[in-house]
């Protein structure tokens, strides 16, 4: 029988005022009971509504169905065969916008916890499972994969079980991109994601570090080299607010300050030798998840005040409704309706200030939310010694600037038709180098589509 509840079982948590100041994980996973509870929530829809809203196609109610009959490792199979990465989607994909927002069980209650049990499947099988062996035919091609944030990861895995000799390519000095670097250890630890690299690497996945294609290798050697290219560097160049003072010492980009916590393990200064400076009042200026990220890591710090600036109001916030509860919780205060014109240097040229100007919501712009306007005569100071800007990343230009041929738009983000293809043939993209600053799931989505091209290209 069906558990009519009309909520989802609660996710167990660390409690507030201890876990603002550690960096172990937030949220601490179903039990075992709880997971299967949940799980027997799902209808088992004959028309799938739920999965219309996955892009990576998971089978939904399979899983589900497997999870309430207590078949923890075989729901994990049902997950992989779409999914390469279970433990990360079920950390931190915007589920209540995508799968959950599909579920029926919503319309008259809460949807089905479908992240909450993807999370619990993938760590049961972490701690429990063993790895099958795949076997693979090798077909003798050859595929680049640039950049092994979740699109790259995706596309990888997808293709070395095609068959094909897949090299990744990273920048940095460990494999992950934003899932390494972007999202705090407390929503999804380091660990979890390089187990799941781990996996690649015994599918024989090659990962070279330390490689930027664009300066250390230039995508026509790549090409020299390889069949085909999968281009999928996401958006790690960062936005500025572009007013005064914004070259003050105090002043960060979200990308520097969580990239120093995060892949550098400043948050474990001294034992690794990254000092990560944050004053005692921290403003952080936007309103998404990247935003509640920083807002979270400078209080876990030891900040005493940590402000979220937004120009409009809580409804308009773009973040996670659960991260900015979290956030909440944890102390965090926002100023909303709030706009930043300068920032306030000392004698010294380190930031001691902030002027803001108060907003109002007037109609809706082509987003759809109402459009923020200044109240004249409004401007105040906000004392702040640390600020942190996280209003949007584009990609970098490096690659367009030295792959002749490579067309991009305006927003230099890479022009890709819906199967990945570039404007040069047999070099593919996908992910936020293509869409702009968007979410993991989508990514991953964008990887898995340029995959399959790829393989039908090459197949031929």
């Amino acid at each position: 029988m069906p558990n009519m509840s009309l909520t989802k079982n609660p996710m167990p948590a660390q409690a507030p005022d201890v876990r603002n100041k550690n960096f172990l994980e937030v949220a601490t996973g179903y039990t075992e009971d709880m997971a299967v509870d949940e799980a027997q929530r799902c209808l088992n829809c004959k028309n799938r509504p739920c999965m219309t809203g996955c892009p990576v196609a998971v089978k939904i109610p399979e899983f589900l169905a497997l999870v309430a009959e207590r078949k923890f490792e075989k729901a994990y199979e049902k997950i992989t065969e779409t999914n390469a990465l279970p433990a990360v989607c079920g950390r931190v994909c915007p589920q209540e916008k995508q799968c959950e927002s599909k579920c029926v069980r919503g319309i008259k209650g809460e949807p089905v916890g479908i992240g909450r049990v993807e999370r619990f499947v993938a760590d049961y099988h972490i701690k429990n499972g063993k790895e099958k062996a795949i076997e693979i035919k090798k077909n003798g091609k050859r595929v680049a994969v640039v950049g092994s944030g979740p699109s790259g990861l995706t596309a990888a895995g997808d293709l070395v079980k095609l068959g094909y000799d897949v090299t990744i390519f990273e920048a940095f000095h460990t494999a992950g991109g934003v899932l390494m670097y972007g999202i705090p250890e407390f929503r999804l630890p380091k660990n979890i994601v390089q187990k799941e690299i781990d996996k690649l690497k015994n599918l024989g996945v090659k990962i070279e570090t330390n490689t930027i294609i664009g300066k250390t290798l230039m995508v026509d050697e790549l090409e020299e080299q390889f069949d085909a290219i999968y281009i999928g560097t996401g958006a790690g160049l960062p936005s500025f607010l572009k007013i005064e003072g914004e070259a003050l010492n105090g002043v960060y980009s979200a990308n520097e300050f969580l990239t120093r916590i995060n892949l550098m393990k400043g948050y474990k200064f001294p034992e690794y030798d990254t000092p990560v400076y944050c004053g005692k009042n921290v403003a952080v200026f936007g309103g998404g998840n990247v935003a509640m990220d920083a807002a979270r890591c400078a209080k876990r710090l030891g900040a005493e005040n940590v402000y979220i600036v937004y120009r409009r109001g809580k409804e308009e916030l773009p973040a996670r409704k659960e991260e900015v509860e979290h956030a909440e919780e944890e102390g965090i205060q926002f100023k909303l309706l709030e706009n930043p014109t300068k920032f306030i240097g000392d004698e010294n040229g380190w930031l001691k200030g902030v002027e803001l100007l108060s907003m109002e919501l007037g109609e809706p712009d082509a987003s759809g939310r109402r459009r923020p306007v200044e109240v004249k005569g409004s401007e105040h100071i906000l004392d702040i010694d640390t600020a942190v800007i996280a209003i949007g990343q584009t990609p970098n230009p490096l690659i367009k600037k030295t792959t002749k041929g490579l067309e991009t738009n305006a927003k230099g983000c890479i022009v890709a038709d819906d199967l990945g293809a570039t404007s040069i043939e047999n070099i593919y993209a996908g992910g936020d180098v293509v869409t702009g600053a968007a979410t993991v799931i989508l990514a991953m989505g964008a990887g898995k589509t340029a995959a399959a091209a790829i393989h039908e290209k090459l197949s031929k």
